[in-house]
């Protein structure tokens, strides 16, 4: 489903980027990683577009949410899975005004849950290879098979 699907992912945790990198590429995904919320930014801006982001949210010098955020301001409406072992409460808030097409993980995760939703959120990118139209807010205004 992701084959050909360009992936950013942001994590701090070298193992659980390898794990999430890897996961996206068994799905046939071109991976580019990022180890901070400074170069989760620089990779968005330099090697974008992107058709879906995967990032962590406590991250060195800016968080995966407060990247993101700046990504939306800039109009950005790229899907984003969001991943924290952080109890927060409010973290669910922060990730739902991303847009519906933002989706947080809870850590510990199983791969194959990751893997379905990374996959429903790639299934937004048309079969000609165009992105789904998203709004500033991440929100879907057209569907794969919508001709309007």
């Amino acid at each position: 489903m992701a084959h050909r699907s360009h992936v950013l992912v942001a994590d701090d945790d070298p193992l659980l980027l390898s794990a999430v990198a890897d996961a996206l590429i068994h799905l046939g995904a071109v991976v580019s990683r990022a180890e901070s919320g400074a170069e989760l930014i620089e990779r968005l801006a330099g090697e974008g577009p992107f058709d879906l982001v995967v990032t962590d949210v406590a991250m060195p010098w800016m968080s995966g949410l407060q990247a993101m955020h700046s990504a939306r301001t800039a109009g950005l409406g790229t899907p984003v899975i969001v991943m924290t072992a952080l109890k927060d409460e409010r973290i669910a808030a922060q990730v739902q005004a991303l847009g519906r097409h933002a989706i947080l993980l809870r850590k510990p995760f199983e791969l194959s849950e990751f893997e379905a939703t990374a996959t429903r959120l790639l299934s937004l990118k048309l079969s000609d290879g165009r992105s789904a139209d998203l709004d500033r807010g991440g929100r879907c205004d057209r569907l794969p098979g919508d001709t309007r």
